[in-house]
């Protein structure tokens, strides 16, 4: 336990920052999660509706320095492929 002041709150800080950045990057997973499974269960309306949520989740995560934006832009077309596989009416 530090014993200087700046110390203490720097703790403090580090403390919500890294309890903010598990909460964002869970929800990154779970999203991600959600998305493949509905994709890989062949669900065409579930996976579309899966996928729709994760896009904006995964848009953010470069903004908050969960992902590279490279990699980002990976998750997002590896989940476009996925679900394009599934049919036409699973893609609009």
């Amino acid at each position: 336990m530090p014993i200087i002041k700046s110390s203490i709150k720097d703790l403090r800080r580090t403390e919500r920052r890294s309890a903010r950045n598990r909460a964002a990057q869970g929800k990154l997973r779970s999203a991600l999660k959600r998305a493949r499974a509905a994709v890989a269960a062949g669900q065409s309306e579930a996976a579309r509706k899966a996928v729709a949520e994760a896009l904006p989740v995964i848009d953010r995560a470069p903004g908050k320095g969960i992902l590279h934006k490279n990699a980002a832009a990976r998750h997002k077309s590896r989940l476009m492929q996925r679900l394009s596989k599934l049919g036409p009416a699973a893609s609009s």
